[in-house]
């Protein structure tokens, strides 16, 4: 995960709640379902809320982290919606109406969760570990998605080891990987790549 900072919610969310404001989630139009998930992915820098995966307007989907069954006094809370990736078997399909005690709107996000160069993930908190379960975040498909990832990005020529780099080299990795590229998109998996870093830098 990485921290989501929520801004401003769609114009035309705003619009739609006034002009009904006894309105439901289920009530809006394609039109305000899409805005909503064009801004979330927007200050996600394409990035899906959980696995930060790529994504974009075809393969995902409105989250809301309370959800609708459980609070719905929430349901059009834009500071609650989240773009997720529809991938099977985890994500936004595996949380359904489940508490996250974690989650990408917080902080610890980024550091209650241990990212590893096989792609493994482990939760460092009772309530990371149960987030890693309850979104399937640590599933055989996604430890391999992970890894190519960092291989791909860390290890381009496959003969670089990462304990070999400085610090100073380490440090850049890092930037490089926050720093969202011209069209406000990071790449898939940063987040995590960043995780492994930091956790050299900190050895």
């Amino acid at each position: 995960m990485r921290k989501i900072t929520k801004g401003s919610e769609p114009s035309e969310l705003t619009t739609w709640k006034r002009k009904n404001p006894h309105g439901q989630y289920t009530d809006l139009s394609h039109i305000e379902r899409q805005a909503i998930n064009d801004a979330a992915r927007s200050e996600q820098f394409g990035l899906c809320a959980y696995c930060c995966k790529k994504i974009n307007a075809q393969n995902s989907m409105n989250e809301h982290i309370e959800s609708r069954r459980l609070v719905p006094s929430r349901q059009l809370d834009f500071s609650n919606i989240v773009a997720s990736c529809t991938t099977r078997g985890r994500c936004d399909l595996a949380h359904k109406s489940q508490p996250l005690l974690l989650t990408p709107l917080m902080a610890e996000c980024e550091t209650e969760l241990k990212f590893y160069l096989s792609g493994k993930v482990k939760g460092l908190t009772p309530r990371s570990t149960d987030s890693i379960a309850i979104l399937g975040l640590d599933s055989r498909a996604i430890r391999e998605e992970r890894k190519q990832m960092v291989d791909n990005l860390i290890f381009p020529d496959k003969t670089d080891e990462l304990q070999l780099l400085g610090d100073d080299l380490l440090a850049v990795l890092i930037d490089d990987f926050q720093e969202p590229n011209g069209d406000g998109q990071l790449p898939p998996y940063s987040p995590v790549l960043v995780n492994i870093i930091r956790q050299f830098l900190a050895a």
